[in-house]
């Protein structure tokens, strides 16, 4: 069970500002069709930015809960799976949405989806936590291509994450709460085979994450206000201080070499630099763009209510 020491390499490309974004609580970067898709996860808004110069955020969507993330839909321009509410949700591109599942509607505690992503065979993975961060109450599930939302993991509190290594047979899943980043060998139809300990950062808790093109793992890691950088083998490579201590997301660009980071202002007052606003640097690495969610023909259903 490797626990990493905080690394003498740090990054040195200076950290800026991509937009002030002022999120409450940032989630869910995404690099998808050429712009930053991201979350303000409590404020239910789903947000964007063109280009890679600092700039205007602009809103996509705004639900009436909780949103955590997305990703697109295959074949569906404008449209999106998303880790909402309590549950699983698809979300056309005219605003209109429909439930998949709403498994967190079965829980004895307050609970709601957390974050999100889709692996390299198009099914979205999403983690789910409770309110009052009770032990054990968080899981993460699997939505696969027909449209079936299965509980994959559970015994977890606060579940981020979720990420893949590029053929998919990989899983990375953390508990924010217990400081801990799991790996998880994948079989074919989905289901981990093993659940190991991959690493524990020495200070802060494991938030969203994003493995890039070598394999190594980048973590933001909340509290520390640093992201990490991982090796296979849970060794880390390298550290990057940021000059707010809540990051929660990271995305890589798939061409240019550039790292940006969601970051939240929840908690917090006054005199902790650009909190909740989207961060960005310049990196040696670079990742595939969004992975999409693959439906099988005719499982989307029909629409629901607008949003």
């Amino acid at each position: 069970m490797p626990h990493s020491k905080p690394s003498s390499v740090r990054m040195p490309a200076p950290v800026r500002i991509l937009a002030d974004s002022d999120c409450e609580l940032g989630e869910g970067a995404r690099w998808v069709d050429g712009r930053l898709i991201f979350t303000d996860i409590l404020a239910g808004r789903l947000l964007e930015i063109t280009g890679r110069a600092p700039g205007q955020v602009r809103e996509l969507a705004t639900l009436d809960m909780p949103l955590g993330a997305v990703a697109p839909v295959h074949g569906a321009p404008g449209s999106w799976i998303a880790a909402a509410g309590t549950g699983i949700a698809l979300l056309d591109a005219d605003g209109q949405w429909a439930w998949l599942a709403r498994p967190e509607d079965h829980t004895r505690l307050s609970t709601r989806m957390n974050d999100g992503a889709c692996d390299p065979l198009g099914r979205f993975w999403a983690t789910s936590m409770p309110y009052d961060n009770t032990p054990r109450a968080g899981s993460l599930y699997r939505t696969d291509n027909d449209g079936g939302v299965h509980q994959v993991l559970r015994g977890m509190t606060i579940v981020n994450g979720p990420a893949f290594t590029d053929d998919g047979s990989i899983l990375y899943v953390a508990d924010s709460s217990a400081g801990i980043i799991y790996r998880c060998p994948l079989d074919a139809e989905g289901t981990p085979t093993d659940q190991h300990v991959f690493t524990r950062p020495a200070n802060g808790s494991p938030d969203g994450m994003t493995v890039d093109t070598q394999g190594h793992l980048w973590v933001a890691v909340w509290g520390a206000g640093q992201v990490h950088r991982y090796d296979p083998s849970g060794a880390l490579l390298a550290t990057l201080d940021l000059p707010t201590p809540q990051p929660t997301s990271v995305c890589l660009h798939p061409t240019a070499g550039q790292l940006m980071i969601t970051t939240a202002r929840y908690g917090l007052g006054h005199g902790h630099g650009p909190a909740g606003a989207v961060l960005a640097t310049e990196v040696d690495a670079t990742a595939p763009a969004a992975r999409p969610y693959i439906p099988s023909r005719g499982s989307s259903g029909p629409p629901g209510r607008r949003l």
